[in-house]
């Protein structure tokens, strides 16, 4: 009796073992943070991250754990995976998996840069796209797609080279393609300079002081009907304390945060946000959290229940990486940041 015991308990533990080994294998390559309790309860945020330089897979899961615990958001937060390891690399243009979670999305917020996505996943994209649903853009996200290989796919006008498509997805439906670094990159970094004509729009409540060591982008293509809501003044040096640079980069300044409308395929019309900041280390900036959090109030048609002061406090410690290319965390998995 006692080695029979012994040999179902065997079996037992071995058993659980092997459960647990399904589990590790199963593991989503994605994270996923619940709703607590907040005016955002009910609502569902995607976080698309995949950029080899400015550490998207860093930012956007601290900004979904404060959407979600903060203000209630449920959000899913998207990667570029390695699929021989399932370990989160940016470096792979081909693989961003659990685009689907855009069918039940109220929002999408993309920090992508020349992905060229296999339409099995590209159509979830292009179906929110065109469903009239919010969209805010973030930093790379004006050249978020880019085919250079797979020219035939049905989806090769989001390419930002596109000309039958004039600057794909970014300025067609962002309101700007890649055009260059205004400010000297890794030389001069940005002051958010708050629109006067605009201040009192609820993305800019309470949002006082914006800073980041990203620079300025180039805009040319932004329409007129666009709200500008923030002009980035270009600094002449690294630090918040910088003085402006003088002459033509700050006379006219350019647009860094801006509104507009969208209508796709199927006449629907989308609230945009675009802002041209975005690196992982301009979110040390409260104030940049705060209007992210404010923006995804305004576009999901909460601006009634938008806090005074919205809470912009990380959950847990952020210590952001520099920009930079081929410095992102290797090795890590979507379920490390749970």
């Amino acid at each position: 009796m006692r080695n029979m015991t012994i040999r179902l308990g065997g079996l037992v533990l071995g058993a659980l073992a092997f459960c647990s080994g399904l589990a590790a294998v199963a593991e989503d390559p994605w994270v996923v943070y619940e709703g607590q309790e907040g005016p955002g309860k009910g609502k569902h945020i995607v976080l698309v991250a995949g950029d080899e330089e400015y550490r998207s897979e860093e930012c956007l899961p601290m900004l979904g754990k404060i959407l979600a615990v903060h203000h209630g958001f449920k959000c899913t937060v998207l990667f570029s995976i390695n699929p021989a390891d399932g370990t989160i690399d940016p470096l792979n243009q081909n693989h961003i998996p659990g685009l689907q979670a855009l069918q039940t999305a109220d929002m999408m917020i993309i920090a992508s840069r020349f992905r060229e996505l296999p339409d099995s996943e590209m159509k979830y994209v292009d179906e929110f796209v065109n469903s009239g649903k919010p969209i805010l853009g973030l930093r790379t996200a004006t050249h978020a797609f880019s085919y250079s290989k797979n020219k035939a796919s049905a989806y090769a006008k989001y390419d930002w080279r596109n000309k039958d498509w004039p600057g794909g997805f970014g300025q067609q439906v962002l309101g700007e393609t890649w055009i260059n670094h205004h400010g000297h990159h890794r030389v001069e970094s940005t002051r958010g300079a708050i629109n006067e004509k605009y201040q009192d729009h609820p993305i800019l409540k309470g949002v006082k002081d914006i800073w980041g060591p990203t620079d300025v982008y180039g805009i040319k293509n932004l329409i007129p009907e666009a709200q500008v809501l923030v002009y980035g003044q270009v600094l002449d040096g690294m630090n918040p304390t910088d003085k402006p640079v003088v002459g033509p980069k700050n006379d006219p300044m350019m647009p860094l945060v801006w509104t507009k409308t969208f209508t796709g395929n199927q006449g629907k019309t989308a609230k945009i946000i675009c802002t041209t900041m975005g690196a992982a280390v301009d979110f040390a900036c409260e104030d940049l959290r705060r209007l992210v959090v404010n923006a995804v109030y305004w576009a999901t048609g909460l601006e009634e229940k938008m806090p005074a002061k919205a809470c912009a406090d990380t959950v847990g410690p952020y210590e952001p990486t520099f920009y930079g290319f081929g410095n992102f965390k290797k090795g890590v998995k979507p379920s490390d940041l749970k």
